[in-house]
This record gives C-alpha cells, structure tokens and sequence, in this order.
C-alpha cells in the first residue's frame, strides 16, 4: 500500500491542470503519462520567463538577450547530460524519439549497414522504433530478425546469441509502451557489443521512470521524449557516443551546423551541432532542463519505487474483475513492468470502455498503442491502458476501478 504523505501531496499541488475538473464536474483522474505526461509549474513557468523575458535567437547574437537564450539553451544540454550521465557534447536536441531514431537510422544506418547485415528488434517494439529499421533494410538489403515474447509480453532470450550473429545493429524498447515490460539491457548490450553489434536503445517510456546512466549500461545510443518526461512536447534528446557521432555525417543541413561554407563546398561543425540544422526549439529545450531538475529533486529512485507499489495496487484490484471477464495482459510481476496495464473487459471494445471511463473523468488510452505487429501475434484488436506517474495515488487505482464497475455495470456484465 502506498502512503499518500505530504511528498505526493506537494507533487500533485505542482500540477495546476490536476486541480481543474472535467466539463462534467469530476476530479480529473489522469492515466495516460505513457502517451504524454502532465507539466509542474515551473515547466510552465521556464516556457513563459522565456518568451516574456529574454526571447532571442541562439549562437549568433552579442547582444544580451541573445546571450542569455544562448547560456540557458546550453546549460538544458548539462543538464540533460548529467540526467542520463553522459557528456555535454554526446546530447543531441531532437524533436522526439521518433526523430532521434530516424537519424541514427539514416547517419549512421546508411553508412555502415548493409546487404548480408541483420538488425536485431524486439516484438515489443513502438512503430517509431520499427519503421524507421524497416526502411533501412529496404535500403540496404539488411535482415530484421525480432527477439521474441511469450504470451504475456516477457522477453525470450534462450535464442540471444543465434539472433545476434551477424548483427550490425540492436535497436530495443528500454521499455515497452504497451505492456511496461523492461527489457533487461544488461543482459542484451553486453552479449550484442561481444557480437560486434552497435545498440540504440528507445528510452522514451525508460528514461521518465528509470534512473538510466548510459555510461553503466554501455547503450551507444540511447534516445527519449521531453514531454513523456514533465517536459514539453517538441522537445527530445539523442545521446550518442562521441566517436559514433563524430563519424556520422548529417542527417539535415544547413544553418548552424556548419563550421565553413564555401560556393562549392561545405565543412560541417564537430557533434552535437552537427546534427541541430537551423533555429533549434529554444524555449522547450530550456524547460526540458528545468523538467529534468524537477525529477531530479523529486529521485528517480523514489519515481521508480511510488510506481511498483502503484501498479502492485493497480494489480491487485484489477484482479477483482477478472471473474468478470477482465482480461490483463502483460507480466504481472510489478518488479518487471514500469506503471503500464493494458487490459480489455470481456466483449467491450477497448474505445468503448475509455469512453465511459471519460465520463467520470479517467484518462486512459485506447487502441493498438502504436504496436500493431504485437496486437496482431497476441490476437488483440485493441486494449484499454492505464500508465501511471509521479502525481498518482492509490485513489486515482480506485477510481478506475469503480469507472470500470460502472462500464461492467452499463453491459450487463
């Protein structure tokens, strides 16, 4: 059971949007951090002191506002480096995952992978870790190869090493955005580099929740989203090792990445500005730092440990409903997941099901959660998924719950 003491009383305090009720008059009760997480106030307030105080453009001014946009820009990238414990000039700005992804796949990918190589995935995989590699196998003629899951979303890893020879590259969810199961990386980055692998590790449902230093688990390339995280949306980092970055060529071109343009040749700036072409996402990098501050005051450890007992809770009264028909999927070991529950009730469509929960002000989110490919081998249409955060409580457990009697209730079940 997980004490609702004066820590988690202040945390949510620091959420405006949580104190605001739904149109229909019910206390908001938000279960969709895996989509996007809620923002403190002083996220909010990083964005508005920006805009209001000290609006420039970076790296080209002398003049003081510009020198100020300038310095704090670049202090977000310190603070995002000691977040993850990686050096300043190993943190790249993205918008998101997706793109982080999808210049390695194309920097990196198109210089070194090719026809005869083979690309380890999971099953698990989100769409924006999936694509991308599926293109680059177009490209080059590489193999995908997928490390397995059972039934209930835990990895298979008897066949680990048959799987990765001839790997060129590992390209793995930290975290899977819809069952929670955690990948055990210090199993799988050790054998992949023994391989003669190279590892990006999709980290946008791991870094909110985990404390990672990329250092300790040896990941070349670990990528995540400011706004799954307390930060803005627009906003996300690609940490690379600097002798990988420093070999990759651009993925875009043009202003501010560049040391020397010519009429007829270009030479480009040394990594990160390498890849960060034109006016960089100024504001929301600058609110991602103050973001990363706040995980950092509240522990990661204490995110990790408020989210186990949370979904242990969740578990356990989800539980009560499974003689009804409720299905839940994934590992139910709280220790292998990170605050995410995928679930259907009996024959109700999964869209059905969060619309009801929505009158009574529960947000959860509905559909094949960007996994296509798993909800095909597991033989799901849809499923409904509650992912929990810092600011939620064994009440907002309960009033899924009862949002879920009402639902079972309406059909007759």
């Amino acid at each position: 059971m997980i004490a609702v003491d004066g820590k988690i009383e202040q945390i949510i305090a620091d959420f405006p949007i949580l104190a605001r009720p739904t149109s229909r008059g019910k206390r908001l009760v938000y279960l969709d951090s895996a989509a996007t997480s809620q923002k403190p106030r002083a996220v909010i307030q990083a964005l508005v002191d920006y805009y209001e105080q000290y609006n420039a453009n970076i790296h080209r001014g002398v003049y003081e506002l510009a020198a100020r946009a300038t310095a704090e820009f670049e202090q977000a990238r310190v603070k995002l480096a000691r977040f993850i414990g990686a050096e300043t000039n190993e943190i790249v700005w993205v918008r998101n995952t997706t793109e982080a992804v999808n210049l390695v796949a194309y920097s990196w990918g198109n210089a070194n992978v090719r026809a005869g190589d083979a690309i380890l995935l999971t099953e698990l995989e989100h769409h924006s870790d999936l694509v991308p590699w599926q293109l680059l196998a177009q490209r080059t003629g590489a193999e995908l190869r997928f490390i397995p899951v059972d039934e209930r979303g835990r990895y298979v890893l008897d066949d680990l090493d048959a799987l990765l020879d001839g790997c060129k590259l590992v390209a793995c969810a930290h975290v899977s955005n819809t069952l929670g199961t955690i990948l055990p990386l210090d199993v799988v980055i050790p054998r992949a580099h023994a391989a003669g692998a190279v590892v990006l590790v999709d980290g946008a449902q791991g870094a909110p929740h985990l404390a990672v230093n990329v250092k300790a688990l040896d990941a070349d390339f670990y990528t995540f989203s400011g706004h799954k995280m307390l930060g803005p949306t627009g906003i996300g980092v690609l940490y690379g090792k600097h002798e990988l970055l420093a070999g990759m060529p651009p993925f875009f071109s043009g202003g501010d990445m560049i040391r020397k343009v010519g009429y007829a040749q270009t030479t480009f700036a040394d990594p990160p500005r390498r890849f960060e072409a034109g006016t960089s996402n100024i504001a929301d990098a600058i609110a991602y730092g103050v973001a990363v501050e706040y995980l950092q005051g509240v522990g990661m450890e204490w995110v990790r440990e408020h989210e186990r007992a949370l979904t242990a809770y969740a578990l356990q009264r989800l539980a009560e409903f499974e003689p009804r028909g409720l299905a839940i999927y994934g590992p139910r070991d709280p220790a292998a997941i990170s605050g995410v529950i995928s679930f259907n009730l009996a024959d109700v469509h999964a869209h059905d099901l969060a619309s009801i929960l929505d009158t009574e002000g529960i947000c959860v989110r509905a559909g094949h959660h960007c996994t296509m490919p798993l909800m095909e081998k597991m033989g799901w249409s849809a499923t409904a998924r509650a992912s929990f955060y810092i600011y939620n409580t064994e009440a907002d457990v309960d009033a899924l719950c009862a949002g879920i009697e009402k639902a079972a209730r309406l059909f007759g079940i």
